[in-house]
């Protein structure tokens, strides 16, 4: 399927996140920090990831902060109302409200940024949704798996919306070397990931086990159902899930809920900087670097990276005979036609290592303990994982003190957020 013109506002990439497991959880009652576990770390990190967007934005400080969330009866209300026109079973659980407090409190600011971003997304999501004949609702998986930050990159090397990893490409032969990554590219990823739910529903026949599968993989939720004894209702079954599995879907219906009342919490789309709708397709019949193309058009460099994140070092290899699909904002496309000779011959090869984000260091921080912290806020709050932490830090018990020092290797990216948040408090 062809970008349409409706889509050409595509900002880059796709996949599917493979997800981990560590503790099993309790079946009932609100989760506690310490249960939510690779979950909730895997969010936390995607939302707080969208800073590294922040230029493509312009501030919206109206966003209020004094918000609550509905009583039980009210949610549970609510969700029964969008669960009557949806084929996925949306019900309420403690774990569920747990996930629209992130959403709709601790993370409102970065959901204003997903809400802008899902109007640009979204359409190219429902469109080959409807192609595969699968629940248009599933747009909303892409929130979970990486914020809708389209580039986003886990710790253990998934990429982009659908978080695909590298075996997963090759699976729905996705191409990935040192100059191409089409776990990137909008449309392909995003077929692949509508390839990969319908064989998941097909083999479960059931939304939220084929949804934890597309988390832990089929094997798990298998492994889960036979250590249940045959049980196979995803509430019931929860005991038995990895932990990733047992908050994903809960943090699915959760995104869901919050971006459809989202005006009952007072979060606004934020308005692009960029209007990503006015953009347009040429084709490149040559190498293009990105240097000279944004030389000779005007667009900058990042806004390229942006909108053509698959080619990962800004550099388009010699294309085959039908070339290769380049995005541009609309009243560039003009300058890359009457300057195109200029561009390719200005263009070069580069020598830059591919892998640029993947060998750079950690920051090493140290953290003394506070009063009322303990392992999973802290990792939480540095993106890590309480494993990280403990491995860290040999022979640290479980259970901290306040005052004890923790030394940890802190991404850069999260760093600079924990800065900036500490400077707007000061």
């Amino acid at each position: 399927m062809g970008r349409s013109g409706g889509f050409l506002c595509l900002l880059l990439l796709s996949v599917l996140l493979l997800g981990y497991g560590v503790v099993l959880g309790a079946e009932r009652g609100t989760p506690t920090r310490k249960s939510e576990g690779r979950v909730y770390v895997d969010i936390e990190r995607s939302l707080v990831g969208l800073s590294m967007l922040a230029p493509l934005w312009r501030t919206d400080s109206s966003v209020r902060s004094l918000i609550t969330i509905e009583p039980d009866l009210e949610l549970e209300y609510r969700l029964a109302e969008l669960n009557s026109n949806s084929p996925i079973p949306l019900s309420y659980h403690p774990r569920v409200r747990r996930y629209i407090e992130v959403f709709a409190l601790e993370r409102r600011a970065q959901v204003a940024k997903m809400l802008s971003l899902s109007q640009y997304f979204f359409p190219l999501f429902r469109e080959w949704l409807d192609a595969y004949r699968l629940p248009l609702e599933l747009v909303y998986l892409s929130v979970v798996e990486s914020g809708l930050n389209p580039l986003a990159v886990s710790p253990s090397g998934a990429v982009g919306l659908w978080q695909f990893k590298l075996g997963s490409a090759e699976m729905f032969d996705l191409r990935v070397d040192s100059f191409v990554d089409e776990r990137m590219d909008p449309t392909k990823s995003t077929r692949a990931a509508c390839a990969y739910l319908q064989y998941l529903y097909r083999m479960f026949d059931d939304w939220l086990l084929a949804l934890s599968a597309y988390n832990v993989g089929p094997g798990a939720v298998l492994r889960a159902i036979e250590r249940a004894g045959g049980e196979r209702d995803f509430w019931r079954l929860i005991p038995y899930l990895p932990e990733a599995a047992q908050n994903y879907v809960p943090a699915f219906i959760a995104a869901l809920y919050v971006f459809h009342y989202a005006d009952r919490y007072a979060i606004s789309p934020d308005t692009p900087l960029v209007k990503f709708a006015e953009a347009d397709t040429v084709h490149v019949a040559q190498a293009v670097s990105f240097e000279p193309l944004s030389h000779w058009t005007g667009v900058s460099v990042q806004l390229l990276h942006f909108l053509n994140p698959q080619f990962r070092l800004g550099y388009i290899p010699t294309p085959g005979p039908e070339g290769v699909p380049l995005v541009l904002p609309t009243d560039a496309t003009k300058e890359f036609t009457r300057h195109r000779a200029r561009i390719y011959a200005q263009s070069y090869k580069p020598k830059e290592t591919p892998f640029p984000r993947e060998v750079r260091r950690n920051i090493r921080v140290k953290h003394v303990v506070q009063p009322g912290e303990f392992l999973h806020k802290i990792a939480i709050f540095y993106g890590c994982t309480p494993a990280d932490v403990q491995g860290w830090n040999k022979g640290i018990a479980p259970s901290l003190q306040a005052g004890d020092t923790l030394v940890l290797w802190v991404d850069p990216d999260r760093w600079a957020a924990i800065e900036l948040e500490r400077e707007k408090k000061n």
